[in-house]
């Protein structure tokens, strides 16, 4: 059966308008500060997407709900539904750009993107995280294209080993340093702004997500990006 990516959030729109959905949000937010101004899940959904409101402040709100789907009882289904509606821009964005990379069909994708992002929320380490979003967001996306990785190099192998169990040297799986060589050398050329090219140039993500991972205004990131790209041309006619 065929999952309907739109279907899925029409799904989840509907029943956070349900009355038994809108009594657990009271509930919840009757105990966090955090959501007392929010009279149903419609509107602070609204605000979360809203471009002008504060980063910091979307970030504690988005802490709040981590920390109550990581409980059991009304409040962890009810939040769990809120941050998964809260970061489908994002999710959205996600699995276009894997449908590009063609990690799987539309379903697979579909269905790895929902089970990964509750499996991030559930063991998502607030007290080493920065950015709720752009953390569960970033390790979404690293986890499924390292899995298909590793799927690849267990079929190239004619391997009966588990894809899980492949280790990462078989499956030249090293992002983190070829990452790391290509930050430095963008570094080299532009600068501080090195890691925001990389991530909307290179990787995809919108100058929106970009700017909440580093806790700016879009309009500051789009400024960035413009100049150092500006930067990069200039540096590259230079060495040519």
């Amino acid at each position: 059966m065929s999952i309907a990516w739109h279907e899925i959030r029409d799904h989840l729109m509907k029943t956070s308008s349900t009355l038994q959905f809108q009594r657990s949000f009271d509930a919840f937010r009757s105990v966090h500060q955090t959501l007392a101004l929010f009279r149903d899940p419609a509107a602070l959904l609204d605000w979360l997407h809203s471009k002008t409101n504060e980063p910091d402040t979307k970030n504690l709100i988005l802490s709040t709900l981590v920390e109550a789907a990581q409980t059991e009882g009304y409040a962890s289904d009810c939040a769990l539904t809120m941050l998964l509606l809260a970061l489908w821009p994002g999710l959205d964005a996600i699995r276009r750009r894997s449908i590009w990379r063609r990690i799987g069909t539309a379903d697979e994708i579909t269905s790895d993107v929902l089970v990964r992002t509750t499996e991030a929320v559930r063991r998502l380490d607030l007290e080493h995280v920065n950015w709720i979003a752009a953390t569960v967001l970033r390790n979404v996306e690293r986890d499924m294209i390292r899995a298909r990785q590793r799927d690849a190099a267990c079929k190239s192998l004619n391997s009966d080993t588990e894809p899980d169990d492949v280790v990462t040297d078989q499956v030249r799986q090293r992002p983190e340093a070829e990452d790391a060589f290509i930050q430095k050398d963008l570094q080299t050329l532009i600068g501080a702004d090195a890691l925001l090219v990389i991530r909307v140039a290179i990787e995809g993500f919108t100058q929106a997500e970009v700017a909440t991972e580093l806790g700016v205004s879009e309009d500051a990131a789009r400024k960035r990006y413009q100049r150092a790209i500006r930067r990069l041309r200039d540096a590259l006619q230079q060495i040519v």
